[in-house]
């Protein structure tokens, strides 16, 4: 309780101010007691600290209204970007539906113009996205696909053993050549038909220096009898990629390539796709040469 009293006191305990002016008129002084000018002192900080709030809240504002400002123009100009993705949308409707480029030119006539409301921007929006994602997934999948199907030469040189029935030229016996015997001079380079993973490189027995390659979608490739070999397994390679020299190891009565490819655990004759490029029909993997 003695405290508390002692507390009030000093509270109230008067304190003098002196004012002295620059000037001739002497000095005047007031009194105030303690609490008045602790209650003035926090007065004060309470306006500093609420003109610092108002400032911080004044700049928020401002940079969101900026911002606003800037969605504000970007949402004027996607009127312009609306009209340019249908106009995008309807011509790939009509890329995919021709076959041919000389259908393309005759058929294309440009998309016309016209303006649209708020509603027709969304509604546009919503089913060209949709548009562009099934194009995305399509090309995707058939770049995928592209990738992965075995595509020209392995080795330039000539035909000399086709794929199919034939006279084995080291026994003399009929046997059924799973591949294609190409040709060429020892060294050659010998080049990945498509994109994949390196699956076995190394000693094959009668094919001699051996390289297999797993290229997705049940395709698979074999180059047989080289001299060199210049990838591992694991190793991922791209289609036109150097992945061994050409020699006459293992069982071989010359210098070439043997060539095989394989689709879904069976081997298939590797001409149609040495001829030219191979073309997909709505998707399927039936192939016809350009």
């Amino acid at each position: 309780m003695r405290g508390i009293r002692l507390l009030i006191k000093r509270l109230f305990k008067p304190i003098t101010i002196m004012i002295i002016p620059h000037d001739r008129s002497g000095p005047f002084s007031f009194k105030l007691p303690s609490i008045g000018l602790i209650m003035a002192a926090a007065l004060a900080l309470g306006t500093v600290a609420y003109a610092v709030r108002v400032s911080i809240n004044a700049a928020r504002y401002d940079q969101m209204k900026k911002r606003l400002d800037y969605y504000t123009g970007e949402f004027l100009e996607l009127n312009d970007t609306i009209v340019a993705l249908r106009k995008t949308q309807e011509e790939f409707d009509r890329l995919f539906g021709l076959k041919t480029r000389r259908a393309v030119l005759e058929k294309y006539k440009p998309a016309s113009e016209g303006s649209i409301d708020f509603e027709d921007i969304k509604r546009k929006l919503n089913d060209s996205m949709k548009m562009v994602a099934g194009i995305r997934k399509y090309l995707s999948k058939e770049k995928s696909l592209y990738d992965a199907l075995p595509d020209g030469w392995p080795v330039g040189g000539e035909i000399t053993s086709p794929f199919g029935e034939r006279t084995n030229p080291i026994t003399g016996q009929p046997e059924f050549h799973g591949g294609m015997d190409i040709a060429c001079n020892t060294g050659t380079p010998v080049r990945a038909t498509a994109d994949g993973i390196v699956s076995f490189a190394g000693w094959g027995h009668g094919s001699g220096n051996l390289v297999a390659i797993e290229h997705g979608h049940g395709y698979a490739t074999f180059y047989a009898h080289n001299s060199r070999i210049v990838v591992r397994v694991g190793q991922v390679v791209k289609r036109g990629q150097i992945i061994s020299y050409s020699g006459s190891t293992g069982y071989s009565t010359g210098p070439h390539v043997h060539y095989e490819i394989w689709k879904d655990g069976k081997r298939i004759n590797p001409q149609p796709y040495l001829l030219g490029k191979v073309f997909f029909q709505g998707g399927s993997q039936n192939v016809f040469k350009k």
